[in-house]
């Protein structure tokens, strides 16, 4: 299945500008088999989201973008996360002792909220964002030779906050998850792609 497994929305993260009905809408159009919400520091949206996930049929997975002292984590599979910045280690460390993935979002982005080359300094992440929607095709290649260099799962990602940016980019998941568990569980077994939303329909993107 194709997920797009970075999308902020409007009630938990206030730069974006998408609810979960118009996301799950642009979702369907652009033919995404699921979405995960990763709204800033937060996963206040969990309940809502899982409980319209049931409603419509349609797999919604919660997970968080935490920023962390060296840049910004996604993770999915947790309960709880830290309620002030702390070291990256830290975060991951914590992530892997609940079983969770955790992903390096935009890692050469010019902003200051990867991990850039910290990428080489923590232990336990799990994969990076090599497509993310939000940065230029420089630093994705760069993410890319940095997650091929380490072994990490590819990762493809909108990072969206308007439905003009969802399902830009997303990740192939094999098998059929659709509770954050089998989520979690789909990714830590691998076969995982990147994937680019082209010509009406997505293509496996392990190059670019």
């Amino acid at each position: 299945m194709f997920l797009d497994m970075h999308i902020h929305e409007s009630t938990c993260s206030s730069d974006s500008r998408m609810t979960l009905a118009e996301i799950v809408e642009t979702a369907k159009i652009k033919g995404l088999d699921g979405v995960c919400i990763t709204d800033h520091d937060s996963m206040g949206l969990r309940e809502q989201a899982e409980a319209y996930s049931r409603e419509i049929g349609f797999p919604i997975f919660v997970g968080v973008e935490y920023y962390s002292l060296w840049g910004d984590i996604t993770a999915f599979g947790i309960d709880t996360f830290p309620d002030t910045r702390i070291p990256a280690q830290d975060f991951i460390d914590q992530v892997n002792a609940a079983g969770g993935f955790c992903v390096a979002c935009h890692p050469f982005r010019s902003n200051n909220r990867g991990l850039k080359e910290h990428l080489r300094d923590v232990h336990g992440l799990h994969g990076v964002e090599v497509l993310n929607g939000s940065t230029d095709l420089a630093a994705n290649r760069l993410a890319l030779a940095r997650c091929r260099e380490l072994g990490l799962a590819a990762i493809g990602a909108s990072d969206a906050h308007w439905t003009s940016q969802v399902g830009v980019y997303a990740t192939y998941v094999p098998g059929h998850p659709r509770t954050i568990s089998e989520l979690v569980q789909a990714l830590h077994q691998g076969g995982v792609h990147p994937a680019i939303w082209e010509n009406d329909g997505y293509r496996i993107a392990d190059t670019f």
